[in-house]
């Protein structure tokens, strides 16, 4: 093992931290109001009594992108995390299927899958991700039959007191950044470099967002608003309905 240094870190995070808010502001770039309007449950929203436009266009927004967020910055966590052990353990990009990343250490091949945090997907994404396992070991083994293999899933955030699964084993937060990098500090060190550049990429971020819900807002309004107050017949038959509704 090669003990990182903090500041390559640093400088990975400052080379790359720029595609998470690039790619914030192209998902939003990219958006229409339909695709927001057809993706919640307008049902809830009228349960919360929300009775002006923007305000629930904002809510709908703020829902959507925060899932974008989550999907693009566990993107660049993957590829942290990749960076980081290819500097201490020698290890790469994994090639097989579902499997983020391979590396070996003390006589054993690790396969890891990289999720963002413990609570990341259902039961049958979790079958899944097994299948996978299980499918890159045969392959692996068809030129070693003797290498020892340890499938791992590997969460970026949060805590896990189950680490044996049985099939693999599930490590979060501290111990998934310990086990790929051999330091017990790393998970505390990371987070420092990580808001490089973050005020004036949020500004900017913050200005386009208020773009979006002002002009969607004008565009909601003229589709669902009548007389001052928010259409919900017409807002759920949109969401919803099959057949066109006389209104």
């Amino acid at each position: 093992m090669v003990a990182i240094k903090i500041a390559e870190v640093s400088k990975y995070v400052e080379k790359n931290i720029g595609n998470f808010h690039s790619g914030r502001l192209e998902s939003l770039k990219k958006l229409p109001l339909n695709k927001i309007l057809k993706s919640k449950n307008p049902y809830l929203f009228k349960a919360k009594n929300i009775l002006l436009a923007d305000e629930l266009v904002k809510i709908l927004l703020d829902a959507y992108l925060s899932s974008q967020e989550e999907s693009i910055f566990g993107t660049f966590l993957e590829g942290l995390a990749i960076f980081i052990n290819e500097k201490t353990y020698h290890g790469w990009k994994s090639s097989s299927r579902g499997i983020d990343l391979e590396f070996n250490k003390d006589d054993i091949r690790y396969l890891v899958a990289i999720k963002s945090g413990p609570n990341w997907g259902n039961s049958g994404q979790i079958r899944e991700m097994r299948d996978n396992f299980t499918k890159a070991k045969q392959t692996i083994r068809t030129g070693n039959l003797k290498l020892n293999i340890v499938a791992v899933n590997g969460c970026c955030y949060g805590q896990n007191k189950k680490q044996d699964r049985g099939e693999y084993f599930k490590y979060c937060g501290q111990k998934f950044w310990e086990f790929i990098s051999g330091n017990p500090a790393l998970y505390l060190k990371i987070i420092k470099p990580l808001g490089y550049s973050a005020r004036g990429k949020n500004d900017e971020f913050k200005e386009k967002c208020a773009q979006i819900v002002n002009k969607f807002t004008l565009e909601f309004s003229d589709k669902f608003v009548i007389d001052g107050k928010i259409n919900w017949d017409a807002l759920v038959q949109f969401n919803s309905g099959e057949t066109k509704l006389k209104l």
